[in-house]
């Protein structure tokens, strides 16, 4: 079987060194070529965008800026290749974009790649529908000093799924200094903290009248977004227009 070819637009970023990096240690795939703004030395061609790209991929892996998405976007249409979009911060907006293009390649999104994560927001799903209303649901989630969004895809990404699970009776609380009442029984909170290296950190606090019970996840280095990442593009290749994600890839 021949390489899987990727094109890594944002191959010069923090991620996309990594994801070069675990690439180059593993047998049939190969990055062929890239985009970034910032300019390093490099093993394979890299473009100041992602539509000025010349070589033959099969799969665009995107893990840089939402400032980038309109191109990377254009350039999975434009080739009918499929697109793991790993870039955090997306709006509404950016969502219903990927959406549409699903309907002309495979989008594989997902606001977190690592498997630990995914189990971590099934657990939490189970854990839910015992213990609310009776327990009360915060989650709280740690990045390093340099993300740019808060909260995370991630913690929303847990929200959301919580909110499925109890049938949307869940109301959002990202800040509660405005607040000076007590706390609804509704109300799930959603805090952010940023500082230092911290790659990644998501806890749910259950909270009840007598007991608590914590489900939390440490990513401990960048490696296992872009092992994900990875995996993601491994699995998506050959896949019909669509729109994927872990569970399809976990199972």
């Amino acid at each position: 079987m021949s390489d899987v070819r990727i094109f890594l637009n944002g191959c010069n970023g923090r991620m996309g060194i990594v994801i070069t990096d675990i690439c180059s240690q593993q047998d049939g795939i190969t990055i062929v070529a890239g985009a970034d703004t910032k300019r390093i030395a490099s093993s394979f061609p890299v473009y100041a965008s992602a539509t000025e790209c010349r070589e033959e991929f099969d799969v665009i892996i995107d893990f840089s800026n939402i400032l980038a998405l309109p191109a990377v976007m254009m350039l999975a249409e434009q080739k009918h290749k499929p697109l793991v979009m790993c870039t955090t911060g997306l709006s509404e907006e950016d969502k219903k974009s990927l959406l549409s293009l699903s309907e002309k390649t495979a989008v594989f999104y997902s606001a977190n790649m690592t498997i630990g994560v995914n189990v971590l927001v099934s657990l939490a799903q189970k854990a839910a529908a015992v213990l609310y209303p009776d327990f009360d649901i915060e989650i709280i989630e740690a990045h390093h000093n340099q993300k740019l969004d808060a909260p995370s895809g991630t913690a929303l990404m847990i929200a959301k799924a919580l909110n499925d699970t109890l049938d949307h009776k869940l109301e959002y609380v990202y800040d509660r200094h405005e607040r000076l009442q007590k706390r609804e029984k509704k109300e799930l909170g959603i805090h952010a903290i940023r500082g230092g290296s911290i790659v990644g950190d998501h806890s749910i606090i259950f909270a009840g009248p007598e007991e608590v019970i914590t489900i939390s996840h440490s990513a401990q280095s960048r490696n296992v977004f872009a092992r994900g990442a990875v995996a993601a593009a491994r699995y998506v290749c050959g896949k019909p227009a669509g729109m994927y994600s872990m569970k399809d890839l976990i199972g």
